[in-house]
């Protein structure tokens, strides 16, 4: 039998604004670590506190870390039209990347998300947007 896991894929903003994107199986722990400098030689370390902007949970560690790679090929523009939830703006961002890597490599096509659980961080509590098929972000 498989055990289910819950892995969330999070991004935080570092005290000098740069972005970190992660994996973890217990995004509260991860946070502590990352604001308690844990680690020396994580990325964060030298940069806290850090800020949760964003966060997405699925059970498949596999998804989540192409999840991760993905978010990580964006550029700040796109991750923080991600953090308003701008849905219609990252569409457009998408296609204008996709031209883009067209422009430079025809054969590469765009990657796709699907069923994925989307929630972003917020003060007053965190809200919880679900799709289903495939959607270009």
């Amino acid at each position: 039998m498989r055990l289910l896991h819950n892995y969330s894929v999070y991004i935080v903003e570092c005290s000098d604004c740069s972005y970190y994107i992660g994996v973890t199986n217990d995004l509260e722990r991860r946070l502590w670590e990352h604001n308690t400098g844990f680690n020396i030689g994580c990325y964060t370390y030298s940069r806290r506190p850090v800020k949760l902007k964003y966060y997405e949970t699925t059970n498949d560690i596999r998804q989540a870390i192409l999840r991760e790679k993905q978010l990580k090929g964006w550029s700040r523009k796109k991750k923080e039209t991600l953090f308003k939830e701008d849905w219609e703006e990252i569409k457009k961002l998408s296609k204008s990347s996709i031209k883009k890597v067209q422009d430079n490599s025809p054969t590469n096509t765009p990657s796709t998300s699907s069923g994925w659980q989307i929630q972003k961080y917020r003060k007053k509590g965190i809200s919880l947007f679900v799709y289903f098929g495939n959607i270009l972000l």
